[in-house]
């Protein structure tokens, strides 16, 4: 198949994205084994910064190892295998592994804390867990997790309380499998976003969402033969695996993969050591790099900067075109649909970039804005809702959210036309979209997606606790951070030490990003008249608080 770089034509080479999609197909194929086995797949950067080349060849024999693995425990086809992994080569194996077998992958964010994990292991229906020795804990039996669960624990470590140590199942030699063969609708991935209303929701996305991937590779990242890419998002979020994982195997695309947390003197070195061409981070990941006061190292191969997961704000490309010579490239999408928004890095798609907006569509889709009150298209520069028209739209995929036909529902518009984004923003005369706001108060922190629901609901079963609401302030690294208002109960009293106690019960019992970094405690909340916390109240007052202390 040709590459975007090669087809002129951008219609042309949609169709040619799609047309694989139209019959059955094998994902191991499209994702590793069509690729020259000499060529490299991942450059795997350890902790002590010592570098291991990860082939397309090794991939797939190391993933086929581990697919027969996991088919000795009865894994198939459809069959959901959830991953509690950090960063690294036994993550990509086994993905390819999952894939290879036509299962279903699940992933779980290392920062998860048993309750998260557990509601979508459960959700999901998984099979089978494949973690980290670090991560094992989260998986033994507890308060959240059941002495009988579902699943079986796959470890990379020694293995412990049941747990299946991987080496040791690799040892085993079990038959080979034959790499799976799947028709388009076939699930491929079953992913958790998260609301203000309800809890996390599933989101099965099908094996033809491979060419809406792909495609975002090509359009918006501009990869292309000689490039070495860094896609710094985690894969346990749907940007680092969409856009990340997938993007660079189903392009072929040299990629890179940091183990261990961000660095910013660790970021520059690979950057250089690596010369790495095309990278992609969250904004947060570039206000940090810019705060961080380091030299920048000479002789940087960058050619192409790209962000997503929270708004760009002008700074960020005041600083990165002072210190590259290049304005880093905003860019949207969401877990349900993948990226359709974008300034293009594309030659043929490439246009002025202009302060606030997330570009334009991407081929293949067609975003619009909508009046408030109806759907009917906004006049140019009027904030509306953002929506997707789906009949114009052939790499849209999203059908409804698993086993929650209400919420699906909330999704599209009666005549199944449009898909609501639930975000608000506006288009210009030329096909600029601008984002406003979210409409379901989701809050951006350095590049996660956190429902102030799931929060709330933690900080709540705290026994001194009567009630609490998450919010979003303005922060100048991470773009927003979470602040926390909370009602105690009777004979509770408000303390630093309180404070601290419910931050740190945040991380145990949710996950360890997704902590308020203030807590307030207040005597009661503002509400609607049908008893609903105005968070919108209490984040306004909090914005005017710090703007006057300056």
């Amino acid at each position: 198949m040709a590459a975007a770089s090669e087809t002129t034509d951008i219609g042309e080479r949609v169709a040619q994205l799609l047309a694989p999609f139209e019959r059955e197909v094998c994902t191991a194929d499209l994702l590793c084994d069509d690729h020259d086995p000499e060529s490299t797949a991942y450059l795997i950067v350890a902790a002590d910064g010592s570098v291991e080349t990860l082939t397309h060849g090794a991939l797939r024999e190391q993933s086929e190892a581990c697919a027969s693995a996991l088919a000795s425990l009865g894994v198939g086809a459809g069959d959901r295998v959830a991953t509690l992994m950090g960063k690294g080569r036994d993550l990509i194996v086994t993905l390819v592994a999952i894939w290879r077998l036509g299962a279903v992958h699940v992933p779980l964010f290392t920062a998860f804390a048993p309750p998260a994990i557990a509601l979508r292991l459960h959700g999901s229906g998984a099979k089978v867990v494949v973690c980290d020795e670090a991560q094992e804990p989260k998986l033994h039996a507890g308060e959240h997790i059941p002495a009988d669960a579902a699943w079986e624990v796959v470890t990379t470590g020694p293995g412990s309380e049941g747990a299946i140590s991987l080496a040791e199942l690799l040892a085993r030699n079990a038959p080979a499998v034959q790499a799976a063969r799947c028709m388009p609708d076939h699930p491929l991935i079953h992913i958790y976003t998260s609301g203000t209303t309800g809890e996390p929701k599933g989101v099965v996305v099908p094996v033809r969402a491979l060419a809406t991937f792909r495609a975002y590779g090509e359009f918006g990242y501009d990869l292309r033969p000689g490039d070495v890419f860094w896609n710094a998002a985690d894969p346990g979020w749907a940007y680092g695996l969409y856009c990340g994982v997938i993007a660079s195997l189903t392009t072929g695309t040299p990629s890179v993969m940091t183990e261990g947390g961000f660095d910013a003197a660790r970021t520059f070195d690979t950057l250089a050591r690596l010369g790495v061409t095309n990278f992609a981070a969250a904004p947060t990941v570039y206000r940090s790099l810019a705060s961080s006061g380091l030299p920048v190292p000479e002789g940087l191969a960058l050619r192409a900067l790209s962000s997503a997961g929270e708004p760009l704000t002008p700074d960020i490309n005041q600083w990165a075109e002072a210190t590259f010579g290049l304005l880093v490239h905003d860019h949207y999408g969401q877990t349900e649909m993948g990226m359709f928004i974008n300034n293009h890095h594309h030659p043929a798609l490439r246009r002025p970039i202009k302060v606030g907006s997330m570009g334009h569509a991407m081929p293949g889709w067609h975003p619009a804005v909508l009046r408030e009150d109806c759907d009917e298209l906004a006049p140019p520069g009027e904030v509306g809702r953002v929506a997707i028209d789906l009949p114009q739209s052939p790499f849209a995929y999203f059908t409804g959210y698993h086993g929650q036909a209400a919420k699906s529902a909330e999704k599209f518009s009666p005549d199944c036309r449009w898909y609501y984004t639930g975000d608000v923003g506006s288009m210009d005369g030329e096909g600029y979209v601008f984002f406003s706001s979210r409409d379901d108060d989701i809050i951006m922190m350095a590049g996660y997606r956190i429902g102030p629901f799931e929060v709330e609901s933690v900080i709540s079963a705290h026994p001194d606790v009567v009630e609490s609401a998450a919010i979003a302030v303005p922060d100048a690294i991470r773009g927003e951070v979470m602040e926390a208002y909370v009602v105690l109960r009777n004979g509770a009293s408000a303390s630093p030490e309180l404070a601290s106690e419910l931050q740190q019960w945040v991380k145990s019992r949710y996950a360890a990003h997704a902590y308020p970094r203030t807590v307030h405690f207040v005597d009661e909340m503002p509400k609607t008249p049908s008893g609903k916390i105005q968070r919108i109240v209490l984040k306004q007052r909090r914005i005017e608080e710090l703007a006057a202390a300056g």
